[in-house]
């Protein structure tokens, strides 16, 4: 198993797939959802508007995630999942977390992928706290990849101080 934390653009990320938070309309956003849309192009828009809705104006559920080429990005594929909304933690918030980092890999492995880079899921505008949401990531990547099927994982961190944050708990989970 390799996992390695990084501070960088995501959207210049030359891997199999890279993950996008995103909200369940899958229509873009703010923060790494916008970032991705505008740097794939608007064929991911498109490709998105193509995927069928399971209510209205709701493609992917929280916890789950679908998979679309990455256009114009350096990654051949985009996974797009949608995290939790913080409510104080005590709403199934931490399950529903490690469900995007379970059904994105799932979905790394139907396609035959071996290279995934993950933003910081659920820690802008849905409220996460950061040092919750590293620790659930760390620990979720940690027993996925127990395996060592030899899939390779970036966690790609925005900023100095989310890559601290996840490099600290990536040293202090249990191995």
């Amino acid at each position: 198993m390799l996992m390695q934390v990084i501070r960088a653009d995501i959207t210049a990320l030359a891997v199999d797939a890279i993950v996008n938070a995103a909200n369940p309309s899958l229509l873009g956003g703010g923060g790494v959802d916008g970032a991705i849309h505008r740097a794939a192009g608007p064929a991911l828009l498109q490709a998105c508007r193509d995927l069928p809705e399971s209510t209205p104006g709701v493609r992917c559920r929280t916890g789950e995630a679908c998979i679309t080429a990455g256009f114009a990005l350096p990654a051949r594929h985009v996974i797009h999942t949608v995290g939790p909304i913080w409510h104080g933690g005590g709403h199934g918030e931490a399950p529903l977390l490690a469900l995007c980092y379970r059904n994105s890999l799932r979905l790394l492995r139907q396609h035959r992928l071996h290279t995934i880079a993950f933003p910081a899921i659920s820690c802008g505008v849905y409220g996460y706290p950061a040092v919750k949401a590293a620790s659930v990531a760390v620990s979720t990547l940690r027993d996925e990849l127990a395996a060592d099927d030899g899939i390779e994982v970036t966690l790609c961190c925005f900023s100095e101080e989310m890559r601290a944050l996840v490099e600290h708990a990536l040293d202090d989970a249990p191995h």
